[in-house]
């Protein structure tokens, strides 16, 4: 099982991918995060397989969040 984790600020986004993901055998979506600072702290908390990032996020933009995350795990 692939574990999955969202990171969008726009509800309608994160809920389209949702949907779609959840269509996909063998994959789940863990959790969700608004921001980039909420992103990286449910990677420090959580195990994800993957992060679907969304790269125009307010504040901390998804670019940022995918070099600090990497900093968590080396699969990042």
């Amino acid at each position: 099982m692939i574990r999955i984790l969202i990171v969008d600020d726009h509800p309608i986004v994160r809920d389209g991918l949702r949907l779609l993901i959840e269509k996909i055998p063998d994959m789940i979506i863990v959790d969700e995060a608004i921001s980039g600072e909420e992103a990286l702290q449910k990677i420090g908390a959580g195990e994800f397989d993957a992060v679907v990032l969304d790269i125009t996020l307010p504040g901390m933009s998804g670019i940022k969040c995918s070099y600090r995350g990497s900093l968590y795990q080396k699969s990042f």
